[in-house]
C-alpha cells in the first residue's frame, strides 16, 4: 500500500470511529499513533507521544483554559448569569419578542465569561426557557434562540475555540480574542434582528412582556453590575494591554470566586463542584490536543496536506473561491462532526493551503470558528440542540431544529459579511497589537 493510500485509509477509519461515537481524543490517538508506527516505526511513534505530551502539559498558555472554564462555572453557580439576563429583560422585555432578545444578550454576556457554547446554552436555557414559556412564546422561537444564542460562547472572547485554533496553528491568542469581538457583536445583532423580523411577521411567536418602570430598570442594571465589572476587568484588561490572556483568566476567575464568597452565594461544596467540572472539561481538551499532535505528523508523513493543496490548485480558483470551498467543507463536516474534532482533523490539511494563498490566519480563524458555531445547531449532530432538549424535554427535537433554522441563516449572512469585509475581524488586532 502506498503512503498516500495509508493516509486516506487513516482518515476514513478516523471518520468511521467518530461516526460510531468513539470519543474524539481516543479515535485520533489510535489513528495517529498506529499511522506513525506504520509509516515511521514504533520508536518514532512512542517518542513522539512522550515528547508531545510533555510539551503540551508544560505549555503555560494552556493555563487559560481551566481558568476561564472555572470563571464561567462559578459565575453560573453564583447567579451572575441570571442577573445579566434580568437586566436585559428589564430594558427590552416589554417589546414584542423582547424576552427572546434578552436571552440572546444574556447568552452574549455569559459567553464573555465562560468561553463555552455548551455552558452558555445550558445556563441560559435553565434561566430563560421557563420565563418564555410563562409568557406563551412559541416553542420554536424560545428553544431556537437559546440553542443559537449559546453558540456565541465559541466566538465572543474568551473563546475555547480560539485557544485551540491558536495552539494548533501557533497564532496569538490575544490577537484572535481581539478579532472575535466585532464579529461576535455583529452576530449577536443579527440574532436580535432575526427575532424582531420573526415577531413582526408572526406576532404570536413572541408576545410582549410586562412593562418595567425606571426604578426597576435601575435595580436590574445594578444587579448586573458585578458581571459587567468582571467582563470589563478581564477582556478590557487584555485589550488595554494590562494583562496577557493568561493573566486575565486568573484575574477573572479570582474575581468571581471572591464575589461569590463576599455575597455568600458560593459555598465550599459549590466551589468544589465547579472546580471538579472545570478539571474534567480541561482534561478532555488536553486529551484532544495531545491526540491532535499525533494525528498531525501522521497526516504530514502521508502527504495528505500536499495532495489536498494540489487538488485545490487544480480547480483553478482564485483565492476567494478556494476560501469558499474550504468553508463549504467545514459547513458539511459540521453536520456530522463535533467542533474540536473538525479543527484537529482539518487544520493540518487546510492551514498550509491558507498560508500559501496569503490569507490572513487570524481572519481565517474567525471564519472557521463561525462555521464551527453553525455546526453546533446543524442536524443531525447539533450538540446545542440536544443541550436545549435536555432542558426542555417536552419540546420535540424537530421543533427545536425548525426553531434554529432562521438563526442558522443569520449566521450564514454574518459569514458572508465577514468574508466580504475582512477588516471587521482585523481592525482591532491590527490597531491594538501593532
Amino acid at each position: 500500500m502506498s503512503i498516500g493510500a495509508i493516509g486516506v485509509t487513516g482518515i476514513v477509519i478516523l471518520l468511521a470511529l467518530l461516526i460510531l461515537r468513539v470519543p474524539v481524543a481516543f479515535a485520533m490517538f489510535a489513528v495517529g499513533f498506529v499511522g506513525i508506527w506504520i509509516l515511521n516505526g514504533w520508536n518514532a511513534a512512542t517518542s513522539l507521544l512522550a515528547s508531545e505530551t510533555f510539551t503540551l502539559a508544560s505549555n503555560p498558555e494552556l493555563v487559560i483554559i481551566p481558568l476561564f472554564i472555572l470563571m464561567g462555572n462559578v459565575a453560573s453557580v453564583t447567579g451572575m448569569s441570571r442577573q445579566l439576563y434580568d437586566a436585559a429583560y428589564a430594558i427590552i422585555g416589554q417589546v414584542r419578542g423582547g424576552l427572546a432578545s434578552a436571552t440572546v444578550i444574556g447568552c452574549g454576556g455569559f459567553a464573555a465569561l465562560s468561553g463555552s457554547s455548551v455552558a452558555s446554552a445550558l445556563t441560559m436555557g435553565k434561566v430563560s426557557l421557563a420565563e418564555m414559556d410563562r409568557f406563551a412564546y412559541d416553542p420554536r422561537l424560545s428553544t431556537g434562540v437559546v440553542a443559537a444564542g449559546g453558540t456565541l460562547g465559541i466566538l465572543i472572547p474568551p473563546s475555547t475555540g480560539f485557544v485551540i485554533y491558536a495552539i494548533l496553528t501557533e497564532q496569538s491568542i490575544g490577537r484572535l480574542f481581539l478579532a472575535g469581538v466585532l464579529p461576535g457583536i455583529l452576530l449577536l445583532s443579527c440574532f436580535v434582528l432575526t427575532i424582531t423580523l420573526l415577531c413582526w411577521l408572526r406576532p404570536a411567536f413572541g408576545p410582549k412582556g410586562p412593562k418595567t418602570d425606571a426604578s426597576e430598570k435601575l435595580r436590574a442594571l445594578t444587579g448586573a453590575l458585578p458581571i459587567l465589572v468582571v467582563i470589563v476587568l478581564t477582556i478590557g484588561g487584555i485589550y488595554g494591554g494590562f494583562f496577557s490572556p493568561t493573566e486575565a483568566a486568573g484575574v477573572g476567575a479570582g474575581a468571581v470566586v471572591l464575589y461569590g464568597f463576599a455575597t455568600r452565594r458560593l459555598r465550599a461544596r459549590a466551589l468544589w463542584i465547579a472546580s471538579r467540572d472545570s478539571i474534567v472539561t480541561t482534561a478532555t481538551v488536553m486529551l484532544i490536543l495531545i491526540a491532535a499532535h499525533l494525528i498531525n505528523p501522521f497526516l504530514a508523513l502521508s502527504h495528505i496536506p500536499t495532495v489536498v493543496g494540489e487538488a485545490l490548485a487544480a480547480l483553478n480558483l482564485n483565492t476567494l473561491g478556494t476560501l469558499v470551498v474550504i468553508l463549504l467543507v467545514y459547513l458539511v463536516l459540521g453536520c456530522f462532526l463535533e467542533g474540536f474534532a473538525m479543527l484537529v482533523l482539518t487544520l493540518p490539511i487546510f492551514f498550509p493551503v491558507i498560508i500559501q494563498l496569503g490569507i490572513d490566519p487570524i481572519w481565517f480563524g474567525v471564519l472557521v470558528v463561525l462555521t464551527l458555531e453553525m455546526g453546533l445547531i446543524s442536524p443531525p449532530v447539533g450538540i446545542n440542540v440536544f443541550i436545549v432538549k435536555s432542558v426542555a424535554p417536552n419540546v420535540e427535537l424537530g421543533t427545536i431544529f425548525r426553531g434554529v433554522l432562521p438563526f442558522w441563516c443569520a449566521m450564514l449572512v454574518t459569514l458572508a459579511i465577514l468574508i466580504a469585509f475582512p477588516q471587521i475581524s482585523l481592525i482591532l488586532p491590527d490597531t491594538m497589537m501593532n
